[in-house]
């Protein structure tokens, strides 16, 4: 292997807003701020909502939905 031609990594600290903090291994040097993690995200949580906007998909599906 040549040397002198892979990044450096540095061990750093991601910090979410829920204020949840982890370790990861990064070209980057210093530590950075997330907005949403695995902690906190809908999908992992089970915390999901759907919202259902009436469109024109939802106009269309509302008009026909009795010939399906």
């Amino acid at each position: 292997m040549k040397k002198n031609i892979h990044p450096k990594k540095f061990d750093i600290v991601v910090t979410c807003s829920c204020s949840n903090k982890f370790n990861i291994k990064s070209t980057i040097s210093n530590d950075f701020n997330i907005d949403v993690c695995y902690k906190c995200h809908s999908f992992y949580t089970g915390k999901i909502k759907f919202i259902d906007n009436i469109g024109r998909i939802g106009k269309f599906n509302k008009k026909y939905k009795n010939l399906f």
